[in-house]
């Protein structure tokens, strides 16, 4: 009776070759560093929403009243008008720039302090639309590459259904 692997082989070893497992291993390695790009944190936003209720507390004079923004929604959820204050705006570019005007920027990151924005948004308002106000006024990206924040803190009011 013959049993398997007892033949008349000489004991040949079997190697296992390291050395294009480690090439393969640093190539994959230097590939994923030459293609890792770093990105800034996106939807970092500090946003309140409302409350089953409104508090019964009285506001501090240091507090700012919040800059109020209102998006109206026209059928199909499309964007119909944008109101800084009951003053209508042409996009969200001016919306950007008024809120720069109000808060003022010179300051550098961080300069807004405690001003808060406060939206107000029809019931069927696209979720983009909302998106977009929340993106211009928290800040924008300057020429050199920095980050200038505007506004930290977002709050939402109860969506209006009309």
């Amino acid at each position: 009776m013959k049993f398997r692997g007892s033949g008349t082989r000489t004991g040949g070893k079997i190697e296992l070759m390291m050395t294009p497992m480690i090439d393969v291993v640093f190539q994959l390695l230097t590939f994923f560093i030459m293609t890792f790009k770093i990105v800034s944190p996106e939807g970092d936003f500090f946003i309140k929403m409302p409350l089953a209720a409104p508090s019964a507390g009285v506001p501090s004079d240091a507090q700012l009243p919040p800059i109020k923004v209102r998006l109206t929604a026209a059928a199909g959820g499309r964007l119909s008008g944008i109101y800084l204050s009951e003053r209508r705006l042409g996009g969200f570019e001016e919306l950007r720039q008024q809120v720069r005007l109000l808060v003022g920027d010179q300051a550098g990151p961080g300069g807004a302090g405690d001003a808060e924005v406060e939206f107000d948004c029809d019931y069927d308002l696209n979720y983009e639309n909302v998106m977009k106000a929340v993106t211009a006024v928290s800040g924008y990206v300057a020429p050199d590459g920095r980050i200038i924040r505007l506004v930290e803190k977002i709050k939402f009011a109860p969506p209006r259904k009309e």
